[in-house]
């Protein structure tokens, strides 16, 4: 009995627990995606290979197994490139699978014919064409164990169309079986330092990153918090490992909790530009660093203690070495009310930008509109420069992997993508993605994908008429006819909602906060795709400002 290297492949898709694939179709690889399907893999078909690599990138981090793209050769997979290096930055487990052209043809110009497993390797851990097609499950089960184990990131695979084309017998191909990973503890001299470092701090501050979410770190970390008691700062993706009800959260107080904690203990968060580069650290503190890449260890900040290893077990190894909290009252602690009085001082300024009434609205009273009306449980995707940076500060979580965004690698086009494949894992779970405009226009003809496939999310797109800042219909003509129209400005309240509808959805128009809350509450009631085109104040032409990138 034979297998065509379709076959081949799609077995070993399944045989490795993959249970849903993203990719776009054509030669060569059609044959690869009736093939997955006949496995019982679902297949998600998407309009552009950068979306559906975006969407793989995110079930990486969503379900900690490595997202599957199925992109076809040469442009296909250069496109694809978006996700993949998303996926390496975020260290997200992506595997990227490619058609090429026949083996017999390279250098004879060929069809899409494209030197791809050069182009992938520097921004993969692994990139390799299988030598024959019965090698084809090996070279899987490598590529899925390189994403997977050890820190995170993208792979790839070639196969040439003689090689999905071409068939084998049964009996050379090797069955593989699913990624079993291992898991290290620290150094237990490294625990007992940190501890100790921990006890003798007057002002400690917990950092949660998206290591930690994407660890399922959630149990262990909490657990930490309970019993040490300080302060916690969960940087955007973070969000939710401990609830950001609870009452240590340091958020509303961030700037004031860097600058003044004496000991800094980073969970799975990494010294970048999302925290300053440390820049705003106290240049006291001493810092403890947990993470499971020992290269990732001082980056940016030097670093006290470093505690190497799977990000829950460390954390266990070092709740269990904490003897008591930091502080024997810490409701009443001079440093725990001095943030509690920060973070109530920024909350009444947030308040007051919620009670905005003017119309167009703000940033800050659409969003909280919408957030009156959304469950505790939702799935939030953000996108956008000023879209998502305010949405951080307005929308809390209470479990963990429940808010994504455009994280480490700051890419715009993701929200669509992550949207359907945040969807599709949290099934029973209503998902509702803000995006900018710009930031929309990326990846806007998805939304058809999202109705293809019945998938029932709410899409809010927060219109301001360009990319940072628009202009309102009178300035943009005045501008224009001037020849000095800003480079930042799109055309003043495109309908997106109609745009939406052409594709088979529901499409909301909303101009008030009035508006906005009926149709937020209208989308949530429905069970197909919804689109709000809600337009907000354009800002109108200003400088822009990137001292963010340095501090």
């Amino acid at each position: 009995m034979s297998l065509s290297g379709a076959q081949v492949i799609a077995k070993a898709l399944k045989q490795q627990g993959v249970s849903v694939v993203f990719g776009i179709v054509g030669i060569p690889v059609v044959d690869v995606a009736e093939a997955i399907q006949a496995e019982g893999i679902k297949f998600i078909s998407f309009r552009n290979e950068q979306s559906c690599s975006y969407a793989a990138s995110a079930w990486g981090f969503l379900t900690g197994q490595p997202g599957v793209c199925l992109v076809v050769s040469g442009p296909g997979v250069v496109h694809a490139l978006a996700g993949v290096v998303n996926s390496q930055v975020n260290l997200w487990p992506l595997v990227l699978i490619g058609g090429s052209c026949e083996t017999t043809l390279e250098g004879a110009g060929a069809f899409q014919e494209c030197q791809q497993v050069e182009m992938c390797r520097p921004y993969t851990k692994f990139s390799a064409r299988p030598q024959r097609i019965e090698l084809i499950p090996t070279v899987l089960q490598s590529a899925t164990r390189h994403a997977a184990l050890g820190r995170p990131g993208a792979a790839y695979i070639d196969l040439p169309a003689d090689f999905i084309q071409g068939s084998v017998d049964t009996s050379v191909v090797p069955s593989i079986g699913p990624l079993r990973p291992v898991f290290a503890q620290a150094d237990p001299a490294a625990i007992r330092e940190a501890a100790m470092l921990l006890a003798n701090a007057r002002s400690p501050l917990i950092i949660v990153g998206k290591g930690a979410a994407y660890a399922r770190a959630e149990t262990a970390v909490r657990a930490l918090v309970e019993k040490y008691q300080a302060p916690f700062l969960p940087t955007p993706m973070g969000k939710g490992v401990v609830p950001d009800s609870h009452k240590r959260n340091a958020s509303s107080a961030r700037s004031s909790a860097l600058r003044t904690a004496d000991v800094v203990l980073l969970l799975g968060a990494r010294v970048n530009w999302i925290l300053h580069f440390g820049k705003r650290f106290n240049p006291q503190a001493k810092i403890i660093q947990v993470d499971v890449h020992a290269e990732e260890m001082g980056t940016n900040v030097t670093i006290d203690v470093a505690l190497q290893g799977h990000l829950p077990l460390v954390v266990e190894q070092l709740t269990a070495a904490i003897v008591e909290p930091f502080t024997a009252a810490p409701d009443t602690n001079e440093y725990v009310c001095a943030l509690h009085e920060h973070a109530q001082a920024n909350g009444a300024k947030q308040a007051a930008k919620y009670a905005d009434a003017q119309v167009p609205m703000t940033y800050h009273r659409a969003f909280y509109e919408i957030k009156q009306r959304l469950p505790t449980d939702v799935v939030l995707v953000s996108e956008g420069a000023n879209t998502m940076d305010i949405a951080r500060t307005v929308f809390d979580f209470e479990e963990p992997r429940r808010r994504l965004d455009c994280a480490t690698f700051a890419n715009m086009g993701v929200g669509m993508g992550f949207a359907i494949a945040a969807q599709l894992h949290y099934a029973n779970q209503r998902v509702v993605a803000i995006v900018g405009d710009s930031a929309f226009g990326f990846s806007a003809m998805e939304i058809e994908t999202a109705v293809r496939s019945r998938l029932p999310l709410v899409v809010i797109v927060i219109n301001n008429n360009g990319i940072y800042f628009g202009l309102d219909a009178a300035e943009y003509e005045r501008l224009e006819a001037q020849g000095t129209l800003p480079t930042t400005a799109l055309l003043p309240d495109i309908r997106y909602e109609l745009v939406a509808e052409a594709c088979g959805a529901r499409g909301l128009l909303a101009t008030t906060p009035e508006e906005l809350g009926k149709a937020v509450d209208s989308a949530m009631e429905h069970d197909g795709v919804t689109l709000i085109n809600c337009l907000i104040r354009p800002g109108g032409y200003q400088k822009l400002d990137f001292a963010w990138m340095a501090k």
